[in-house]
């Protein structure tokens, strides 16, 4: 199987199957929405095909609820329970869903079985998972001090434990949001309340930090530079291993009504386009906004009557095998 010509499109049917119920007992009852159904005039025009743009896999922050998206329609949900909050979330190659959650991280089959969970401990919080190989999971685990872990999925056991650093003035929900593996064997942390992206080596030795305001997310893109999202700036920045700015776009860029209330995390496609997410108001703003490099706007999502906040989506037609750190860009 080839990273750069395998796609998940073709998994899709495994989770259309008329057998699979539309609650399952896997699953946790939701609050109701929270947010203003204030979907923009029929008569105004957005720039792209809306929930047609797109296949694509969402979870969002105040949204207990995941989407698979494909042909311009919800196919698939998943509820994972009241309380907060959906961060992260991956389908692998075989058509598993790997998300967290802030109180539990888990593995969930398209017949929306749980295949593996891993709770946070009181008092600790899990707000990114990754998948690395065909087997394991890269998270942190907010604590005190934070811990980056691998966890097998089919065993459940520990196979890393280790100590991130800290400011133990911050509360546990400030320290760290998106953590990647890198395609070089790195990882990449975004430090959201020290206000710095950390890169470690393999054996957690700190090898670069660019500070910044709040990071919620950072890329490392082919070419070696880092694609960051600050949600203190409202900016998403490309930035090269000397810490020069080659690329960004701060939300006031973008024109109206295509403007995001905020940002989270962003998506680099293949063609050269960004994904930026976010919370989107409590739905009076887009959900996700896509832009070309020269910043031109060419698809404006806001669907607050099906779907609601956005703080991650995993565009499915995208080549890369998931498990592989680094072939997709988010």
């Amino acid at each position: 199987m080839s990273s750069t010509s395998f796609s998940l499109l073709s998994r899709i049917a495994l989770f259309t199957d008329p057998s699979i119920p539309a609650f399952a007992p896997s699953e946790e009852e939701i609050d109701p929405p929270s947010w203003k159904v204030s979907d923009p005039d029929p008569e105004l025009w957005l720039p792209g095909n809306g929930l047609a743009q797109h296949s694509m896999l969402l979870v969002g922050e105040g949204c207990n609820r995941m989407f698979l998206v494909h042909g311009g329609r919800i196919v698939w949900t998943f509820c994972a329970g009241k309380g907060w909050e959906y961060d992260d979330v991956w389908m692998l190659s075989n058509g598993n869903i790997l998300f967290s959650r802030m109180r539990y991280a888990a593995l969930v089959s398209p017949r929306k079985e749980i295949l593996w969970r891993m709770d946070a401990p009181k008092g600790t919080e899990i707000h990114t998972i990754q998948p690395i190989g065909p087997d394991e999971a890269l998270l942190v685990l907010n604590d005190m001090p934070p811990v980056a872990m691998i966890v097998n999925l089919k065993t459940g056991r520990e196979v890393l434990r280790h100590p991130l650093d800290y400011d133990p003035a911050l509360s546990v929900h400030a320290q760290c949001r998106r953590f990647r593996k890198t395609a070089q064997g790195t990882y990449l942390l975004p430090c959201l309340g020290m206000s710095r992206v950390v890169e470690y080596d393999a054996r957690f030795r700190p090898i670069w930090t660019y500070e910044v305001g709040r990071p919620w997310a950072a890329v490392r893109l082919p070419d070696g530079n880092t694609l960051i999202t600050d949600e203190e700036t409202q900016t998403h920045m490309e930035i090269t291993p000397d810490k020069k700015t080659v690329w960004s776009v701060a939300l006031s860029e973008l024109p109206e009504p295509c403007r995001l209330h905020d940002s989270q995390s962003c998506t680099r496609l293949a063609n050269g386009n960004t994904i930026l997410c976010s919370r989107g108001n409590e739905g009076l703003a887009p959900q996700m906004v896509e832009i070309t490099r020269d910043k031109q706007v060419v698809w404006v999502f806001q669907d607050w009557s099906q779907i609601g906040p956005v703080t991650a989506v995993q565009v499915l037609s995208e080549p890369g095998i998931p498990e592989v750190p680094g072939a997709l860009l988010r």
